[in-house]
Formats: structure tokens, C-alpha cells, sequence
């Protein structure tokens, strides 16, 4: 009977124990450097930082604060130069598997290179003939109002008004291509020249 009561009151008692053993209580230090504890934390510090400690007062965990403007800003800058330091060693580790020498990144770039002026050199082409077509259209124009000086002349058929506009648009149109061609170029050769500097640097090169 005595050992059926023993294991009951064992039984009872062995939640409470583990419960205990499972408490934790937090550790905080206010603004005047004082050590505060319990098992819960009062609203007026709930933004501060933390400790977790067990039932034998030993920190098992760390709750953050809440960060300060200049802590967010830091964090910012630092994941920025982490990210930054990350693409540029897969940028290196690409352009070392991509070329063997510095001749190669020549060769390539002039490849690129030749591609927009072909581009540009059809593009003038077509502009040149565009605008011969203009002035041909001009010129017919120049019989009808409102180009006219005669006060008697007709007004400008509408589908020469048409072609005179649509030719424009077109000219327009190719001049903004011409200038991106143009664009384009520089910047693979600034590209490319980026490129060579950086390989040299990482194979060793001088920069002669």
C-alpha cells in the first residue's frame, strides 16, 4: 500500500519538477546600467535586449532589442558590401573560366564592337535614303497650302500630307536607333575595357 502511495505522490510531484526545470527567466539592463530579472518583462522594457537564462541561471538564449536608426543604417551598408563582395567574386570566377587571355577578351569585344557598326552603318544607309525621299516630298509639298506662297494654291493632298508625315516618324524613328547603336557601342567598349583590367589584376598582369 505504502509503495502504491510512494509512486502516486512521485507521479504528481514529477510535472512540477520538470516544469521548474523548463522555467526560464529573462535578464535585461536599463538605460542606467541596472540588472533587472523575472520571469516575464514589463512594456517599458520589452524593447530592450535580452537574456534567457534556465532554471540553474545559465543563458540559453539572446533576444535582440530593438535597433536604433544608426544599427539599421549599419546593418544596411554592411549586407550591401556582403552582397557586393559576392557578385564580384562570381563576376572573376566567370570571366577567368570564360577567357584565357587578354587577346581573347580583345577578339571578343571586337566582335561586339563590329555588330553595332554594321548596325549603324545600315541604319545611315536607310536615313540617307530617307532623306532624299523627304526633300523629293518636300519639294511636291511646296505647290500646295499651307506650304505654298501662292494664296490661290490647293491644299496639300491628304496622302501626300500622310507621306510627309509617316516619312518623318520613320527618319525620327532611326536617328533615336543611330544614337542607341552609338550609345551601345561605348559602352561595351567600357564594358570590355573593365573586363581586361580585371583580368590582369587577377592573373598578375601588368598594366602596360
Amino acid at each position: 500500500m505504502r509503495i502504491i502511495i510512494l509512486i502516486s505522490v512521485l507521479s504528481l510531484l514529477a510535472p512540477l519538477a520538470a516544469s521548474a526545470q523548463d522555467a526560464k527567466v529573462y535578464k535585461w539592463v536599463d538605460k542606467d546600467g541596472v540588472a533587472h530579472y523575472g520571469d516575464s518583462i514589463p512594456a517599458e522594457y520589452a524593447e530592450l535586449p535580452k537574456e534567457v537564462l534556465n532554471s540553474r541561471g545559465v543563458t540559453v538564449d539572446n533576444l535582440e532589442g530593438k535597433k536604433t536608426p544608426e544599427q539599421i543604417e549599419a546593418e544596411r551598408i554592411a549586407t550591401e558590401k556582403r552582397v557586393a563582395k559576392e557578385l564580384q567574386l562570381r563576376a572573376d570566377q566567370a570571366l577567368l573560366a570564360t577567357y584565357l587571355s587578354v587577346d581573347e577578351i580583345l577578339m571578343h569585344r571586337d566582335r561586339r564592337v563590329e555588330l553595332f557598326q554594321a548596325q549603324s552603318r545600315v541604319t545611315e544607309l536607310y536615313l540617307s535614303n530617307l532623306s532624299r525621299r523627304l526633300e523629293s516630298l518636300r519639294k511636291d509639298a511646296s505647290r500646295y497650302q499651307p506650304y505654298s506662297e501662292d494664296p490661290d494654291a490647293a491644299m496639300v493632298p491628304e496622302e501626300l500630307a500622310t507621306d510627309l508625315r509617316r516619312t518623318k516618324e520613320t527618319i525620327e524613328r532611326h536617328q533615336r536607333n543611330l544614337r542607341k547603336f552609338t550609345a551601345d557601342e561605348q559602352q561595351i567598349i567600357a564594358r570590355f575595357a573593365g573586363d581586361i583590367s580585371r583580368f590582369k589584376q587577377l592573373k598578375g598582369i601588368s598594366e602596360n
